[in-house]
């Protein structure tokens, strides 16, 4: 069975949002074996320095680094957009290719370090607009979810 890693700095704050990720990893175990791994966020000032934000990325990515296993997906700005039909390809080709488990990276509101996403095998984008990173974390199981789904030949993703 599949190992999905969904990495994300910060805690989910809001009940509703901890009750939908609940529901979608209810949802997955028919599917994979979903692992959350919640990093803590670097505090940093009111008005970080780029030299502060820096510094704060790289000791995530040291924590983030330590879970991250198997093909690597960091969620960054930069990466590639694709259609839910796409994403469910690219997991089963992940898992043709022998690799039974991949990592999904959700940064701070600062993003990630270059380190991390130098690390990944591909870079994902949602979208060009920007979320918050407490939803974005919904919205990722959501299509990761999906993206089972869609493979099952399930009428969910219509």
């Amino acid at each position: 069975m599949m190992s999905i890693n969904l990495i994300a700095v910060g805690k989910l704050k809001e009940d509703y949002l901890r009750a939908a990720s609940a529901e979608y990893a209810k949802r997955l175990q028919a599917f994979c074996t979903l692992k959350i791994t919640e990093i803590d966020e670097c505090r940093l000032s009111d008005r970080p320095s780029e030299a502060e934000i820096k510094n704060a990325l790289e000791t995530e990515a040291k924590s983030i680094m330590k879970h991250a296993k198997g093909f690597v997906i960091p969620m960054c700005i930069e990466g590639k957009q694709m259609k839910s039909e796409a994403l469910s390809e690219k997991i089963e080709e992940t898992a043709l290719s022998g690799c039974s488990e991949i990592s999904f990276v959700i940064g701070s509101s600062y993003g990630l370090a270059d380190s991390v996403k130098n690390s990944g095998g591909f870079r994902l984008s949602m979208s060009e607009m920007t979320f918050p990173h407490q939803l974005a974390r919904i919205m990722l199981l959501e299509q990761i979810y999906r993206a089972f789904m869609i493979s099952a030949g399930k009428s969910y993703h219509k």
